[in-house]
């Protein structure tokens, strides 16, 4: 499962721009993966005023950062998409210039990650996934798909 952690500094996100951007988030993810849609989480957190820094000094302006944890796997060309639209809708949600948004992308081997008890798939492996869970998990994850 990919988790997003979009963390704002220096600024609030109301909650209709948080429910859009979990939503775009997803989305992105979904489309350009190709991962069901109940496989990514976004998970948001807000630096205090006084624990931003940059060359050691406090940082003033708003800034938007975006951690992402996925399933390693997926072309370049696959991550340069999400990376960038991604970044897109950051802006295009938070209102901030280019300059204020931080996106960031780790690639984990997906042998190396549990999620709802069970080792995640390799990338295109996830139907064959689902099929081997219960059929309360498989009811739970149905639940969530868009």
């Amino acid at each position: 499962m990919p988790t997003y952690t979009v963390i704002n500094s220096n600024f609030s996100l109301k909650s209709k721009q948080k429910n859009e951007l979990a939503k775009g988030i997803t989305k992105i993810h979904n489309v350009v993966t190709g991962a069901n849609t109940y496989f990514a989480q976004v998970i948001f957190n807000k630096t205090k005023n006084t624990d931003h820094f940059m060359g050691g000094k406090k940082v003033k302006e708003p800034s938007l950062f975006l951690h992402g944890q996925i399933r390693a796997g997926r072309s370049k060309k696959v991550k340069d998409k999400l990376i960038a639209d991604l970044r897109n809708i950051l802006i295009r949600k938070s209102k901030l210039d280019e300059t204020q948004v931080w996106v960031y992308i780790v690639d984990l081997p997906p042998s190396q990650m549990i999620e709802y008890g069970a080792v995640l798939p390799a990338s295109g492996k996830e139907r064959e996934w689902f099929n081997s869970l219960s059929s309360k998990l498989k009811k739970k994850l149905s639940s969530l798909e868009k």
